[in-house]
């Protein structure tokens, strides 16, 4: 397993939830020199160093003022998501089903729902806790790091029609079992297993973000270990890639950022997400603190540019149907360049150009990417950011198959390939 690959599989291992993803990116970058910021407080900056910012646990944004920035340089921005799709446990959790204890939960986004059947599950996020000051509750994290759940299918026995394809129900098919009444060992509840977890009492928990996550480990797959196949790939190897580029860049003027968004998986638009006010206003802050004007700094937005990163969808060996006529694009040829007339992908000729031109210079093969005429597709971060932030932005990500499953495959190259353009994107 080579280098790339190691730190990535690693990466998806422990981001078993947005604010474990965003814990992770800090670790790496705190390991790089950068040094935390908290967005209330007043900033000093300086040239040559880098900076990251804990958006409320979940979202993270990274910068470098290059050490010889001077006031009217531009920005280079990179954006992924934290998130990803799945299940989130509601309040008031537990379900007595005869001799069963069941957990009610939510669907997260769009899950691919049969794939979350029969799998080793466990829960991690975050609660908040108690305090003296009633403003400022105690938040703290948790990972139970051991399977807990299962949500079992329904034997072939029992559905016999099950494989011409069944429908599954949010909230009948898909909550997960906890235990059996009277086999507990120390904990009657979910409750109290949480207490336990935290080193708390049950009466400390207000309330919490908690969600499942396939226990699963990521691995390499594949008859020369071409592939990676893994829970979270969509878009932890965005949110890695854009962590390495930032800290191996080596241009020296202007200002290089990442941002890492929770909630693109649920339409963005939250106080820590892409479609918020939460990254302008930091932008500004870090221009203002530097030393310059309002209008400064909106000249030199017009002098950025931006790069979304997330997955696409590669053609399916079985399914090759699905896919472009003339585009098709897969595993391990090349990062994708993703382009839609409606701008469910920001993009432009102009912005391709630029992307295509950096693969060239540093050696990276890459793929365009369409949807079929008559398949909608997804839609990704850059026309939303693109929105408040009027400047050149394109698509880009690796191909996946899968996307949206408890686990995904991807090209173990294509990591390579993505970090390597986005290095040379924030070099050259």
């Amino acid at each position: 397993m080579n280098s790339v690959t190691n730190r990535l599989i690693q990466t998806l291992n422990v981001s078993t939830s947005a604010m474990h993803c965003v814990e992770e990116g800090k670790r790496q970058l705190r390991e790089g020199g950068f040094v935390e910021l908290h967005l209330s407080d007043e900033w000093k900056l300086e040239c040559g160093q880098g900076y990251f910012i804990d958006c409320y646990d979940s979202s993270l944004i990274a910068f470098r003022v290059n050490k010889e920035f001077q006031i009217g340089e531009g920005f280079r921005f990179v954006h992924s998501h934290t998130d990803f799709c799945g299940f989130h446990i509601k309040g008031n959790p537990e379900i007595k089903e005869g001799s069963y204890k069941k957990l009610n939960v939510e669907v997260y986004g769009g899950p691919i729902l049969s794939t979350w059947l029969d799998r080793p599950l466990s829960v991690s996020g975050k609660v908040a806790l108690r305090s003296d000051d009633v403003f400022a509750p105690k938040v703290v994290l948790v990972d139970f790091k051991r399977p807990i759940l299962t949500i079992p299918n329904l034997a072939i026995h029992l559905n016999r029609e099950v494989n011409k394809g069944a429908e599954l129900n949010n909230q009948v098919d898909m909550l997960p079992l906890l235990s059996v009444e009277g086999e507990e060992i120390g904990y009657d509840s979910f409750m109290d297993a949480l207490a336990a977890e935290l080193g708390v009492e049950k009466e400390e928990i207000l309330d919490y973000e908690l969600g499942v996550y396939c226990f699963e480990q990521g691995c390499e797959v594949g008859l020369n270990n071409e592939f990676i196949s893994s829970p979270r790939i969509d878009n932890v190897s965005s949110v890695q890639a854009s962590i390495t580029a930032l800290l191996n860049g080596t241009r020296t003027q202007g200002i290089d950022v990442i941002g890492c968004f929770d909630h693109e998986e649920v339409g963005s638009r939250t106080k820590k997400g892409a479609d918020s006010l939460l990254l302008p206003m930091v932008l500004e802050k870090i221009y203002r603190t530097l030393g310059g004007t309002k209008m400064q700094y909106e000249n030199a937005l017009l002098k950025s540019n931006c790069l979304s990163v997330d997955g696409g969808h590669a053609v399916h060996p079985n399914k090759k149907e699905k896919s472009d006529i003339t585009n098709p694009v897969y595993l391990n040829k090349g990062l994708i360049i993703k382009i839609a007339c409606s701008q469910s992908y920001a993009t432009d000729p102009h912005m391709v150009g630029v992307v295509m031109q950096i693969c060239e210079k540093a050696g990276v093969p890459y793929q365009k990417f369409y949807n079929r005429s008559d398949v909608r597709g997804g839609s990704t971060l850059g026309a939303i950011v693109s929105a408040f932030l009027p400047i050149p932005t394109q698509d880009i990500g690796i191909p996946v198959l899968a996307m949206h499953s408890a686990r995904e495959t991807m090209g173990a190259k294509d990591q390579e390939y993505l970090e390597k353009m986005l290095t040379a994107y924030f070099s050259l």
